[in-house]
């Protein structure tokens, strides 16, 4: 349980270390932080320097977010959900695949549209 937490903790540090303010002088604003002896846990931070960390979980599921300042001077705001089906992050943050072609849409819209008829089996007789 506590690499669960350690992981998810150091998560949220690497994502919001990318600010490109002043980390070197960066101070923490605001810190506050709880494990009970149960596993449950919270922790939240905010620095100087625009970064805002929370995240609240136990070891079968921890949920949190983050925020700051990317190098083009873009506010970046995640959150996460972290638990027996993966790591789901969701945000302006993560990466979008291009847009699809025209021409392919129509391709797709033309086959959906003209479905093949199916086709029989063919037997072959063995020789020999």
């Amino acid at each position: 349980m506590f690499k669960f937490i350690l992981v998810a903790a150091l998560f949220g540090l690497a994502a919001a270390a990318s600010s490109p303010l002043d980390e070197a002088h960066a101070e923490i604003k605001s810190l506050d932080s709880d494990i009970s002896p149960e596993g449950v846990f919270r922790y939240a931070f905010q620095t100087s320097n625009g970064i805002d960390v929370a995240s609240a979980g136990n070891a079968d599921a921890i949920q949190g977010s983050y925020k700051y300042v990317s190098p083009e001077g873009v506010q970046i705001v995640m959150s996460y959900i972290a638990d027996g089906e993966g790591f789901k992050p969701s945000g302006d943050g993560l990466p979008t695949p291009p847009p699809i072609p025209e021409a392919i849409i129509r391709s797709l819209e033309w086959n959906a549209a003209h479905p093949e008829p199916e086709s029989k089996s063919v037997q072959y007789a063995k020789s020999g």
